[in-house]
């Protein structure tokens, strides 16, 4: 039987865990991103450098990619988030090792697939457009490139 518009549209898909964090005191809710969340997570994450080039190539921004994933992740016990998107830098001054154990489970209940968490963790070289990953990482810029996805996502 086909599922109706509605049955789909009311049907509660995003899935959260309960972690505990004993260093923190407690207990952390994470849920995991929408649709939506997640497709402005991944633009927030790359750049395009060297636009409309045959030097195009897509890069991954890693800075605080642990902490701008869970401050979208991390609910009150009303599924309601605890964070705001400019949390993210206050938040990523925490424990490393303790955001790393959250975000995999943030990004296991996300959807966010081996390949991309490894990009993310910088573990794998990101390939360009022509699916070339032989290069070396680029140097940052000081400025991202007019085409850059950066800043596209809308702050919850």
């Amino acid at each position: 039987m086909a599922l109706s518009r509605d049955s789909i549209l009311q049907a509660a898909d995003v899935k959260t865990e309960t972690v505990p964090v004993p260093e923190w005191g407690g207990d952390v809710i994470l849920r995991g991103l929408t649709g939506e969340e997640m497709d402005a997570y991944q633009a927030s994450r790359r750049q395009i450098r060297n636009a409309g080039t045959k030097d195009q190539e897509i890069v991954l921004i890693q800075d605080n990619a642990r902490a701008n994933l869970l401050v979208k992740c991390i609910v009150d016990e009303t599924g309601t988030r605890v964070f705001t998107d400019r949390d993210a830098g206050l938040l990523g001054a925490k424990n490393g090792k303790i955001l790393d154990k959250l975000f995999d489970v943030a990004s296991a209940l996300s959807g966010l697939n081996d390949e991309e968490q490894e990009e993310m963790e910088g573990n794998s070289e990101t390939p360009s457009e022509d699916g070339d990953s032989s290069s070396p990482s680029p140097e940052p810029s000081d400025a991202p490139s007019p085409s850059s996805f950066e800043g596209s996502a809308a702050e919850s």
